[in-house]
C-alpha cells in the first residue's frame, strides 16, 4: 500500500512538472509581443530575438498608450521583443524601481527607462552599465551619463514656449500659479524651471504665486488648483505641466464657475484636453510626440545594440495647439485620444 501511494504522489508530481514545464499559451515576450503593466513576461522570446524592456512612467494616461504604440511599431520593424510598462501612478517611485529590478534579472539585451526620479534609479543603472546592458532614457532623463541616448522632448524649451503664450492670453500682466506633476523627475523640473524662467526674465508684471506638486493624479490636481483659487479670487492664469494636471485644472475651473475668467495653458494632449480646448475652457497646451518618444527608445536601443553611433539626446520636438490649428495636417497626427 505505502508503495502504491509512492507512486501515485509521484504521478501527481510528474503531471504538475509537466503543466509548468509545458503550458502552452506562452508569455508576451516568448511571442514577441508586449506586456501590460505588471507583467511577468520572460526576458527572451523562443526565436532568440534582443529583449528590451520598456519601463515607463506610468500606464494611466493616453499620453504613455501612444508611447506603447511606438515602442511597438520599432518592436515590430527591427524585429526584437519587448514589454512594456509602469507603475498605477507617476508618484510610485518605489514600485518603478521594483520594475526596473525585475527587468534586470531577467538580463535583457538593453532597457528602455523614462524615470520617475532622477537619481534614485542610478545605482540599478549603474548595475546594468556593468553588466553591458546598454540603457535608454526616454521622456524623461536621469542626473547620469549611463544612458547611451535620451530620446525626449526638450521640456524647458516647451514650457517656455507655454509661458509665452500664458503671457500673450491674459495680456502681459496678472497673478498666475503653476500645477506641476511632481518634482523629482527631469519632466517635471524642467517644464517647471522652463516657464517660470521665462515668465521671470522676459514679463516683469506677471506674477507667479504659487506652484502646486499634483503627482500627475487629476483629483489631487484639482483639490490644488482650488485651493489655489481660493487663496488668490483674482488668479488669472494656471500653467498645467501634464496631461493629468491639466485635467484637474480644467475641472477645479469649471467647478467654481470661472470658465472664461481664469486662462489655463497645457501640455500633453488626449481626449479631455482636446475636448476643454474645443469648448473655450482650456485655451491650448504644447504636444509632444509621445509616438515617436516610443519608437526611438527602441530603435536607439536597438542601434546600441549593433553599435553604431547614437546621438546623446534624440529631441523629438514639439508644438503648441489650440482650437485654430489643432485639426492641421502639421498637428492632428501629434494629437492623442
Amino acid at each position: 500500500m505505502k508503495k502504491l501511494t509512492g507512486f501515485k504522489l509521484l504521478a501527481v508530481f510528474a503531471v504538475m512538472l509537466l503543466a509548468a514545464c509545458g503550458n502552452g499559451n506562452g508569455s508576451p515576450a516568448d511571442k514577441g509581443g508586449t506586456a501590460a503593466a505588471g507583467s511577468n513576461a520572460g526576458a527572451a522570446d523562443s526565436q532568440g530575438k534582443p529583449y528590451i524592456p520598456v519601463i515607463s512612467k506610468g500606464f494611466q494616461h493616453q499620453f504613455w498608450q501612444a508611447v506603447k504604440q511606438g515602442a511597438e511599431k520599432a518592436a515590430q520593424e527591427l524585429d526584437v521583443t519587448i514589454t512594456f510598462e509602469g507603475p498605477e501612478t507617476e508618484s510610485q517611485v518605489d514600485k518603478q524601481i521594483e520594475m526596473l529590478q525585475a527587468a534586470l534579472d531577467k538580463k535583457p539585451s538593453a532597457i528602455a527607462f523614462a524615470a520617475l526620479d532622477s537619481q534614485a534609479s542610478l545605482p540599478l543603472l549603474q548595475r546594468a552599465q556593468e553588466a553591458g546592458i546598454p540603457v535608454v532614457g526616454f521622456d524623461s532623463g536621469v542626473d547620469s551619463d549611463i544612458p547611451v541616448t535620451t530620446a525626449a522632448t526638450d521640456n524647458k524649451a516647451a514650457a517656455a514656449l507655454a509661458a509665452d503664450k500664458m503671457a500673450e492670453l491674459i495680456g502681459g500682466s496678472g497673478d498666475i500659479a503653476l500645477i506641476v506633476h511632481d518634482q523629482t523627475s527631469r519632466t517635471g523640473v524642467d517644464r517647471r524651471d522652463g516657464f517660470k524662467e521665462r515668465i521671470e526674465s522676459q514679463y516683469p508684471d506677471i506674477k507667479i504665486v504659487d506652484i502646486q506638486y499634483g503627482g500627475g493624479d487629476q483629483l489631487k490636481s484639482t483639490d490644488l488648483a482650488k485651493a489655489i483659487m481660493q487663496a488668490h479670487p483674482d488668479i488669472k492664469g494656471f500653467f498645467a505641466a501634464n496631461e493629468g494636471s491639466a485635467i484637474g485644472t480644467i475641472n477645479a475651473v469649471t467647478e467654481a464657475g470661472k470658465t472664461g475668467e481664469v486662462t489655463i495653458v497645457g501640455f500633453d494632449s488626449g481626449k479631455q484636453q482636446m475636448e476643454a480646448i474645443k469648448s473655450g475652457v482650456m485655451a491650448g497646451a504644447v504636444t509632444q510626440d509621445p509616438i515617436g518618444i516610443g519608437y526611438w527608445s527602441v530603435k536607439a536601443a536597438v542601434q546600441a545594440l549593433n553599435g553604431e553611433e547614437v546621438e546623446k539626446m534624440i529631441d523629438t520636438g514639439f508644438h503648441w495647439y489650440d482650437a485654430a490649428n489643432m485639426d492641421s495636417e502639421e498637428i492632428k497626427p501629434l494629437l492623442y485620444e
